[in-house]
This record gives structure tokens, C-alpha cells and sequence, in this order.
């Protein structure tokens, strides 16, 4: 598993196309962070990382695809899938070993916005004078959240040999997990049960991680939901022997 999750690593960041997806997003949530007015932190008139929290979903919901495209996609296309599933591996640890390479390079992309976190803080007035213990949730959430897209990702990949096929599944697929739900909910179809199907979307437990208190039924369930995802990747690897 190790050997393959390195692998996973040194094929993105082996070509130029790795630098340039992190460098999009990085440069994509400064746009809305500190450049844009509706969202920039600087026209808040407080410090709050708010709009940097409400905007990286949206971004992930391409960066996380565009990172496990290739996971079994490229394998299918280039036929060396089969040779991968012939070394002493289960199918369960090949799939863990891609996903949790794909989970990684979310954290990896992640990393560079704690300097947002440091600037706001050093802005603060007076210094530090913002919510530390909802950002460390926020951070938490976006984390777990990106765990799920990695999940839901690689999902998308193993359906296809198609790389642009599986981007576009994925994205589709992130984007009702993650608002889906919550949209059906707001519905006046379903009165009293509305809460309880709000409850089932992701964008209601990343948000709840949000408000700095960091409950363990909404980690569970972000990573159970990255659960269910793997399971159904391998499941899908297993079909071969139906």
C-alpha cells in the first residue's frame, strides 16, 4: 500500500499538471478571500475567515475531482490495472492506498491557506482578537470534507477509463452529496421531515464543524460517508470476478 500511495504522490507532482491544480486553487480563493469585495475578508470590518470557509467548498468541488481523475481511469486507459491487481494485494488495500493518496494531496493543497489564518490574526484589532477555535473546526471540516471528495473521486474514477468522464462524473456527484440534499430539504414538500433530510447533506455537518465546537457525530458521519464511497469503489474492482 505504501508503494502505491507514493507512487499516487510522485505522479502528481512528476508533471506539471499537479503544480498547476493546486496553483489554480491556491490563486482561486486568494481571488475571493482578499480581492473580491462581496467576499474579501478586508470588507468585513472584523476578523473572520467567514468567506474563505464558505468559498474552498465551492473550489473543491473541482479541485478533489481533478486530483482523483486519474486514480483508476488511468490505469484502464493505459491497461495496467490488471498487472496492479495481480501484485499481492487486496482490492480493498489498492483502493485505501489511492484514496488515501488523493486525501493527502487535499491536506497538501490545504496547507498553504494557514497563512490566511496568520494574516487576519496579525490584522486582528487588537492582534489575535479572532475566533481561533472556529477555524481550528472550519479547518477540521474542510479536511473531512475533502476526505469525501477524494472518496466520491476515486468512486468516479474506477466507472471509467476516461479521465475528462470521470472529472465530470465526480464533480457531478460531489456537487449533489454536498448541496443536493440541503436544496431538497428547502423544499415545502416534506414540513416536519425538512430537517431530517437537511441533516443527511454534507454542507450541514462541515457547517455545524464550523461553529468551532467539533462534535463527534458530524466527524463520524463525514467519515462514514467517505466510508460508504470506498466500499462502493471496491465493490466496483470486485465486479471483474462476476
Amino acid at each position: 500500500m505504501w508503494t502505491i500511495f507514493k507512487k499516487e504522490l510522485n505522479s502528481f507532482f512528476g508533471s506539471l499538471v499537479g503544480y498547476l491544480v493546486i496553483s489554480i486553487f491556491l490563486a482561486g480563493v486568494w481571488l475571493f478571500v482578499w480581492l473580491f469585495p462581496d467576499t474579501s475578508i478586508l470588507s468585513y470590518g472584523y476578523a473572520s475567515m467567514d468567506g474563505f470557509f464558505n468559498t474552498v467548498p465551492f473550489v473543491f468541488l473541482f479541485l478533489v475531482p481533478a486530483i482523483c481523475m486519474r486514480a483508476f481511469a488511468e490505469e484502464k486507459r493505459n491497461g495496467t490495472l490488471e498487472w496492479l491487481l495481480t501484485k499481492p494485494l487486496s482490492d480493498l488495500e489498492i483502493v485505501l492506498a489511492k484514496y488515501f493518496a488523493a486525501w493527502a494531496l487535499t491536506g497538501i493543497a490545504l496547507l498553504p491557506t494557514l497563512v490566511y489564518y496568520y494574516s487576519v490574526y496579525e490584522l486582528g484589532s487588537p492582534k489575535g482578537n479572532i475566533d481561533t477555535a472556529a477555524v481550528v473546526g472550519s479547518y477540521v471540516g474542510l479536511f473531512l470534507l475533502g476526505g469525501v471528495f477524494a472518496a466520491i473521486g476515486v468512486f468516479a474514477s474506477s466507472l471509467t477509463d476516461s479521465q475528462i468522464v470521470a472529472f465530470i462524473l465526480a464533480v457531478f456527484f460531489c456537487f449533489v452529496a454536498y448541496f443536493g440534499l440541503g436544496a431538497v430539504a428547502s423544499l415545502d414538500l416534506w414540513s416536519d421531515s425538512a430537517v431530517i433530510l437537511a441533516q443527511l447533506g454534507l454542507d450541514y455537518h462541515y457547517s455545524a464543524l464550523g461553529r468551532g465546537l467539533i462534535d463527534s457525530r458530524n466527524v463520524l458521519y463525514l467519515l462514514s460517508a467517505a466510508l460508504i464511497f470506498n466500499y462502493l469503489t471496491w465493490l466496483v474492482l470486485r465486479s471483474r470476478k462476476w
